[in-house]
């Protein structure tokens, strides 16, 4: 059995480089494809608009590592609804909101925050761990939760994420001017008047609802892609308070909806492509704000010399 392994591993190594290629990148049948899923593209559309709104306050508001202490919460509800049957949507939405709720309540100082942040993630990854590996149906159904997929979005799972994610954006609106308030300076927030710890706990389970609908897509170890970077490569060209959120929204809808198509025709998840695409925006952006600020101190330098 030993003897046999190098043979075994120089047939698997013989057009390995053709095999990966066409597992990553597939276009035959691409249009019959396109047109099964179109659900899964709307969702992505959806949660891109969704997670480039909330994605411009969990930036300022200094909350990308609770994004993913809420999302480990919501993998674990979703695999628990996986095993008890209840609901992969529904369970998501509950682990999602108890932990965006106790995050909300208990840490409202930073250092609180992360330390409970901390402490829920490894229980949100182990508890979901341990209800996959009790779960008896099929090993896509475990995969996916972690790591997104294409192809689990029905009409009616359509419906709820559509739904959900309606609320998440009209309950952004609503309290859009003094959430910003609150996020630039608590302090002076407060003493206007601005309920500051009630918008904070209202941001947190609006926050909950956008990661509940994040995971369906891209799965929870790659929520933050959606939820976080998009913004973050917004507010490096922009720190306008209607483009910030313009461009954000557009780079996460870009992300997802690219990310997609591009994974309709592969063998792999869907959350590679977009992750990818999320990341090279955000370095395009980046080089481009480093570069303006190259110009703007050589122009202040050139006007200094010259006076």
């Amino acid at each position: 059995m030993i003897a046999a392994l190098p043979a075994a591993f120089a047939a698997a190594g013989t057009g390995s480089g053709t095999d990966w290629w066409s597992q990553l990148f597939n276009f035959s049948d691409y249009g019959e494809l396109l047109v099964l899923l179109q659900n899964s593209i709307l969702a992505g559309a959806v949660l891109g608009i969704v997670g480039g709104l909330i994605g411009v306050f969990v930036m300022s508001r200094d909350l990308a590592f609770a994004v993913h202490g809420i999302s480990e919460l919501s993998f674990a509800g979703a695999a628990a609804g996986l095993l008890l049957g209840v609901g992969v949507v529904e369970g998501s939405l509950v682990g999602s909101i108890i932990a965006a709720a106790v995050i909300g309540l208990l840490g409202s100082r930073a250092r609180d925050r992360n330390s409970i942040t901390a402490v829920l993630m490894p229980f949100g990854l182990g508890l979901g761990i341990l209800c996959l590996a009790l779960y008896p149906g099929r090993t896509s159904n475990k995969f996916g939760l972690l790591t997104g997929q294409i192809v689990a979005v029905d009409d009616p799972k359509l419906a709820s994420l559509a739904l959900i994610s309606l609320v998440v954006v009209v309950g952004l609106f609503v309290v859009w001017r003094p959430l910003t308030f609150a996020s630039v300076d608590a302090d002076v927030a407060a003493a206007r008047g601005v309920p500051v710890r009630a918008l904070s706990l209202v941001f947190m389970l609006l926050l909950g609802l956008a990661v509940a609908v994040g995971v369906q897509v891209v799965g929870a170890l790659l929520v933050l892609s959606v939820l976080v970077t998009p913004a973050a490569a917004a507010l490096r060209i922009s720190a306008s308070p209607f483009w910030v959120p313009v461009l954000s929204t557009a780079f996460a809808v870009v992300s997802l909806v690219g990310g997609i198509l591009l994974a309709l025709g592969s063998s792999v998840p869907i959350s590679p492509y977009v992750t990818t695409i999320s990341f090279l925006i955000y370095v395009v952006c980046r080089v481009s704000s480093a570069r303006r600020s190259q110009r703007s101190r050589s122009r202040q330098r050139l006007v200094g010399a010259a006076s």
